[in-house]
């Protein structure tokens, strides 16, 4: 709570500053709307140095910012027709309360309470993450212009005019320059800017990784199940002392009890809640196979949250914890500290069970696999090399996690901002991007101005039902 009232104060000297900075150069200024421009000359003379200088290095860059465009052309439509059909088809939307389209506004983890899934996003955040974003967008739509001699009428910075909180930065071409380029050089310059945020998603991705192995420290290992084992159901013997002569998933139920854990026997002794059960019907209908618990020590002693030391010792790694209970013989007693999601340590003494297949001593806890493919599988992996799965992590110092959270904040925001400019709307860079690449392919301007028409009018449309939907389950 204090570093919000200090967030809330830097807000305010920060419109302070940029009232007074704006009143002062108010000479300097041009009203557009609900926004006031500050023109500034220092930027067209850096754009047009930089554009003319490097002309063979982004003439390469050129094609890979094109390539890129399309790839996000590509990406940003499967992933809104996977929204389009996970909102309409789904709960997420009566389970996550946010607005499908998400604003990008100080705070909004805590007003649309979706803090398990967002870290908190300070005006300060806000601030320096636009201030990168906006600012690299619009300096390589400038360069690239200048790369193939589309003049630079202005830049500088927009502010909204009633809150200049809000703002970001803009580059003024010469647009009728721009319309006699050829369909490459307009591609790359539209691409420009996407081509910048990806650059800075790489950029403050390694710096990201880097500070966070070593602001942070392996602290406990998180577990998400207890031991468990696949059994066929016609394998199962007994439910709560009960033999079962009946081996449907009805007759099974039916010798359950409604609370608590159920005894079962099948090669074995296990335990699962009636929930679970029934949880597992169709699957159980479709394999014949049920998913049931080990008795073992962890379930007994009802241990949750993460283990963060056996006797003292702390537990950084899975094979920390391995290497920990094997110094122990099954029977003995140990004493777990977990730590529960307050951040509170609590300690258990607990008589270590014998794994039924090492027969070793074990405590049961289980980690569940959720190895994914494609796209998602490589991401997951690539965060393995920095962060181990299923070890938690605490930083060394409240600056430590500050400075992660921003980090994380203007990857997203870059990668997000890349993303949906590229969507084909008219009034973003995607929009005319994909009218030239459709005319490139089929040579035909009628054709490729009905697709961009079309494809306006049906993410248009897309967004509305998206919104409507929300609309419906925030307040009905």
């Amino acid at each position: 709570m204090n570093f919000v009232l200090l967030d809330i104060a830097l807000l305010i000297i920060f419109l302070v500053v940029s009232g007074f900075f704006l009143y002062r150069n108010r000479a300097n200024l041009k009203k557009e709307g609900w926004f006031l421009l500050y023109k500034t000359s220092w930027g067209v003379k850096l754009i047009d140095r930089i554009g003319k200088k490097y002309q063979r290095t982004l003439k390469i860059a050129s094609y890979i910012s094109i390539i890129l465009g399309v790839i996000l052309v590509v990406l940003v439509f499967i992933m809104m027709i996977q929204t389009v059909y996970l909102y309409l088809t789904t709960a997420i939307a009566e389970t996550i309360r946010a607005p499908p389209i998400m604003p990008l506004i100080p705070y909004f983890p805590q007003i649309f309470n979706i803090q398990s899934i967002f870290p908190p996003f300070y005006f300060i955040y806000f601030i320096i993450a636009i201030l990168i974003v906006a600012t690299t967008h619009e300096f390589f739509h400038g360069i690239f212009a200048a790369r193939y001699k589309v003049k630079i009428k202005s830049t500088g910075f927009a502010f909204l005019k009633y809150f200049p909180a809000f703002f970001g930065a803009f580059v003024e071409q010469d647009d009728n320059q721009m319309k006699k380029k050829t369909k490459f050089e307009q591609m790359s310059i539209l691409s420009a800017g996407v081509f910048a945020n990806v650059l800075m998603v790489l950029i403050f991705g390694i710096i990201f990784i880097l500070f966070f192995k070593v602001a942070f420290v392996a602290s406990g290992v998180s577990f998400d199940s207890y031991a468990y084992n696949f059994v066929d159901l016609t394998n199962i013997t007994e439910v709560n002392g009960i033999n079962v002569t009946n081996f449907s998933i009805a007759g099974i139920g039916l010798l359950m009890n409604e609370k608590g854990f159920n005894q079962i026997k099948s090669n074995g002794d296990y335990l699962l809640s009636k929930s679970d059960f029934e949880k597992q019907n169709l699957t159980i209908a479709q394999y014949n196979k049920v998913l049931i618990y080990y008795d073992s020590p962890a379930i007994k002693q009802n241990l949750s949250g993460l283990i963060y030391s056996i006797n003292g010792i702390k537990i950084n790694s899975r094979e920390k914890l391995s290497e920990e209970l094997n110094k122990y013989s099954p029977g003995e007693k140990v004493v777990i500290t977990t730590l529960n999601g307050e951040g509170n340590h609590l300690d258990k003494e607990v008589t270590l069970g014998k794994n039924p297949q090492t027969e070793k001593a074990w405590l049961g806890v289980g980690f569940l696999s959720r190895e994914t493919k494609g796209i998602k599988g490589i991401i997951a992996k690539s965060f393995e090399f920095f962060k181990k799965p299923n070890v938690y992590y605490t930083p060394r110092s409240v600056l430590s996690q500050f400075i992660f959270d921003l980090l994380w904040w203007i990857v997203l925001i870059n990668f997000a901002v890349a993303l949906f400019n590229m969507l084909p709307l008219g009034m973003l860079d995607g929009g005319r991007f994909f009218y030239l690449g459709i005319l490139s392919v089929t040579k035909s301007e009628k054709f490729a101005e009905k697709s961009f028409k079309f494809m306006t009018y049906f993410w248009l449309t897309i967004i509305l039902v998206l919104m409507v939907k929300w609309v419906f389950v925030f307040f009905f």
